[in-house]
């Protein structure tokens, strides 16, 4: 349990770095843009692919931190009435289901990724697969950390 809680505290780590760097340069980057548009009348063409990409990994990257951290939406209020095996029962669905979801996620976002590789975002010249692939690796970290989860309930229940 200890190794795997160790492994998704590094993803975790750099995952919540990653995001921070993203939605600074994305703070940066909009500021830039409203001033070059507003004050001088010529803003660039790259904002907007650029912030699009950078919310992405904000977003998807934060939802699979607050997985980590139990702070998804949740309803409490039946699971708290339920004795103790019940609520380790239907925590155990809960992670469960969060991923089956992420699987869904991570293959979809495959399928997209591949039939977008050849396209292209029109002003970056990268390709459209890249938009695909960031929330594939917040699908995988979210199954990590739903797998961190019910080891964790498991050896709770073991104790």
């Amino acid at each position: 349990m200890n190794f795997v809680k160790q492994q998704n505290q590094i993803v975790a780590r750099v995952v919540a770095v990653l995001a921070s760097i993203c939605l600074a340069v994305l703070c940066v980057l909009v500021m830039v843009g409203v001033v070059m548009r507003y004050v001088f009348d010529n803003a660039p063409d790259y904002v907007e692919p650029v912030g699009l990409l950078l919310v992405l990994v904000v977003a998807f990257m934060g939802a699979a931190l607050k997985v980590r951290d139990g702070g998804h939406i949740g309803l409490d209020s039946l699971v708290s009435k339920l004795p103790p095996k019940g609520q380790v029962v239907l925590k155990a669905f809960q992670q469960l289901s969060m991923i089956a979801f992420a699987i869904a996620m991570c293959y979809g976002s495959k399928q997209m990724a591949m039939t977008t590789f050849d396209d292209q975002i029109p002003i970056l010249g990268l390709p459209e697969a890249i938009r695909y692939l960031i929330p594939f690796v917040a699908g995988i970290c979210t199954i990590l950390f739903c797998i961190e989860h019910l080891l964790a309930l498991i050896a709770r229940k073991r104790t």
